[in-house]
């Protein structure tokens, strides 16, 4: 037998092994919670490792659209267990208006906490607390004045295998000028149906509560029926393989007397590793 075929098998690189030790605890972490699809516009409870870009087009009462490419969405991490952090890189806002230039929006970052949760089988729900900053960033008013704080928090609860609800409740805080700027409170609940493995059909309800600022007292709701697929691993054969696509569309419906925009399209498109 030569001194070749007696060698012992090439030692994984140190980005080898960092990368497969942090991928099993992702994994891991993961178990301990309901497999829940993560929804289109709302916050969520669940503990996510995704790269996430979103395309959004909204109508306002004047017949005009705004694009936003991106809309604040990006890197979902978990750096260890019960946590994630999100880095959102500016979105990009494409307008067909004579009064409103094109231009970047602000970037953001998130730290999520994920309180207690059990899968399916033991308990199946999830509570979290979060914090999110956004920092103004944006080119020609595409963007906040001030820079923002919104702390949230998220709870879920599934029954059996195919149904579970998701809420939230947040606020968003400017650090500077609060009483001529506003604050606003966000209430979002979601009802979600697993109709096969790897679609869910959901509906959302997403509130906004307006104090202080311009829109001082007013209540702006949408409902928003959506539909996830996925999520289609790339190595399906492949064990303890993590990489997928996930995708998803809906539309934003406005119920409430005033709202900024209506037939709010959103596209989804998630790289999960």
């Amino acid at each position: 037998m030569s001194d070749e075929s007696k060698a012992s098998p090439k030692t994984p690189s140190k980005a080898a092994r960092f990368w497969h030790a942090w991928a099993s605890m992702a994994t891991a972490t993961q178990a301990k919670q309901p497999s829940w699809a993560v929804p289109l516009v709302s916050p969520f409870p669940m503990i996510a490792q995704v790269y996430r870009s979103d395309f959004t087009r909204q109508l306002t009462s004047a017949g005009t659209t705004t694009w936003s490419y991106g809309a604040g969405k990006g890197f979902n991490l978990i750096p260890a267990p019960n946590m994630q952090v999100d880095i959102y890189p500016p979105p990009y806002f494409q307008r067909n208006s004579a009064t409103a230039s094109d231009g970047w929006g602000d970037v953001g970052l998130l730290y999520k906490y994920r309180i207690a949760a059990r899968p399916e089988a033991t308990g199946n729900y999830i509570i979290s607390a979060q914090l999110g900053a956004s920092f103004p960033t944006g080119q020609h008013r595409n963007g906040a004045k001030y820079a923002t704080v919104t702390p949230t928090i998220l709870a879920g609860k599934g029954f059996g295998r195919r149904w579970n609800v998701l809420s939230s409740l947040g606020g968003t805080l400017p650090t500077s000028q609060a009483a001529s700027e506003g604050r606003t409170v966000h209430f979002n609940s979601v009802l979600e149906f697993r109709a096969a493995k790897l679609l869910t059909m959901e509906l959302e309800d997403n509130a906004s509560f307006f104090h202080g600022g311009p829109n001082d007292g007013r209540l702006q709701n949408f409902i928003t029926p959506g539909i996830l697929l996925g999520r289609i691993k790339f190595f399906p054969n492949q064990a303890g393989s993590r990489t997928g696509l996930v995708l998803g569309a809906g539309m934003q419906f406005a119920t409430s007397s005033w709202h900024s925009y209506d037939h709010n399209v959103v596209l989804s498109a998630r790289f999960a590793f």
